[in-house]
């Protein structure tokens, strides 16, 4: 298995467990009585499982088993399914940080960073595109 994709694979399941751990205290807020501004966490919840665990599983795969490119690059260019990586883990734990942030203090302006993260994962997206395209043809 490549690199790579033991990286994306491996870092998919970090999020899944820290998502399971996020469900399970937004399960337990009403029953303990918390605040609830552990709702804003819900969709912190909701990125971690689809972007952190599903979206980087899937990529980490992808990037594996799809057939080859060629027989001097197999799987793409290499910089970018790094660059692709990078900025999906880093437009996720921005959007981890500000979302959340911006729920609870709307003054604070945290605006501009979701605008980043939003970009990184935009970016993310349409890397993983242009570096697969190739890798799907007719046998």
């Amino acid at each position: 298995m490549p690199t790579l994709s033991r990286w994306f694979i491996k870092t998919g399941l970090i999020y899944l467990m820290i998502a399971l751990l996020v469900g399970a205290v937004l399960l337990m807020q009403p029953v303990m009585g918390w605040s609830s501004q552990w709702q804003a966490l819900r969709p912190v919840y909701l990125h971690l499982i689809f972007i952190g665990w599903v979206t980087q599983v899937i990529m980490g795969v992808g990037y594996w088993m799809f057939p080859k490119y060629s027989p001097k690059h197999p799987r793409g260019d290499l910089r970018l399914g790094w660059a692709v990586f990078i900025l999906l883990n880093l437009g996720l734990i921005l959007r981890s940080i500000a979302e959340p942030a911006a729920i609870l203090a709307p003054q604070a302006g945290l605006g501009g960073l979701l605008g980043i993260a939003a970009v990184c994962l935009v970016f993310a997206g349409w890397g993983f595109a242009v570096n697969t395209w190739g890798r799907i043809k007719e046998r």
